[in-house]
């Protein structure tokens, strides 16, 4: 029997094993986030009283992330996964949300589709264990009277308003975030954040190749020799030819996929999304 209930804090060492049995490079801060942002979007499947499964919902403006699907390995191919999805996608529908979105990967993207999802573009996620790069000197601190300029540029990025997530992470660590200005302007940013295995850079938006190069250049340079973790779209040529010509090398592909009403997003303007949680 499957049982679908909404998570809480009490629940964190069930997703924190869980992601670690999946291997993935979530932190326990990166679940509170998640739990702050959308409390009532936090589900738990239960397999006969047993927590096994785990998922969230997000809402950004008219766009909703679903993220952390998360089934112990004891018990998949059991239909706990399609139920955690679909009480994601019931709790999106009441609050009228029209476009949902997540990126999935290679394990999850077939229940995706048997629920409607539809692939728009594919990311790489590149690593690399540290490599030293020299600091562009355009790239400033961003201060916060800069984060209205910067959700802004976000949102034509991504075309969901994600301002409540950028805001979070700009309170958790300010000196993650950087900008590059036109002028008076801002014109790319990013930011990065500790990950369980490496460093996750982004998300990070450029309005042209130069600066959205000169940013993670500057963010590498930052970081020193650590490992870290991009996810770029295919579609940024740019950015792809950056990782892979500064020694980054290719982990794995995720499918970016889509719900309801497409959205109209600039996939060559981000140079490097948030992760495969937010998008």
């Amino acid at each position: 029997m499957i049982r679908i209930r909404t998570m809480s804090e009490a629940d964190l060492p069930l997703g924190m094993r869980l992601k670690a049995q999946a291997g993935w490079n979530q932190t326990e801060a990166d679940w509170r986030r998640v739990l702050q942002l959308e409390p009532e979007g936090c589900f738990v499947a239960e397999y006969h009283g047993e927590p096994v499964g785990t998922t969230a919902a997000v809402t950004f403006g008219r766009v909703a992330w679903i993220m952390m699907v998360l089934v112990d390995e004891a018990v998949r191919g059991r239909g706990i996964g399609t139920r955690l999805m679909q009480h994601a996608i019931d709790y999106l529908a009441a609050r009228a949300v029209p476009t949902i979105r997540l990126d999935a990967t290679p394990l999850g993207r077939p229940v995706y589709e048997r629920l409607g999802f539809q692939a728009e573009y594919q990311l790489a996620r590149f690593q690399h264990n540290g490599l030293k790069r020299q600091a562009d000197p355009d790239r400033l601190p961003a201060t916060a009277e800069q984060l209205d300029a910067i959700c802004a540029l976000d949102q034509r990025a991504t075309g969901a308003d994600r301002s409540r997530l950028i805001r979070r992470l700009y309170h958790e660590q300010p000196s993650a975030f950087a900008v590059a200005s036109r002028g008076e302007s801002v014109a790319g940013y990013r930011a990065f954040r500790t990950g369980a295995h490496a460093t996750q850079i982004g998300p990070a938006v450029a309005a042209s190749a130069e600066i959205g190069q000169a940013l993670l250049d500057g963010t590498i340079a930052q970081l020193g020799p650590v490992p870290m973790f991009v996810d770029i779209p295919l579609e940024n040529r740019p950015a792809v030819e950056w990782a892979n010509e500064g020694g980054f090398t290719l982990q794995r592909h995720l499918t970016r996929m889509w719900k309801g009403e497409r959205v109209e997003d600039r996939p060559a303007e981000l140079w490097a999304s948030f992760g495969p949680e937010k998008g």
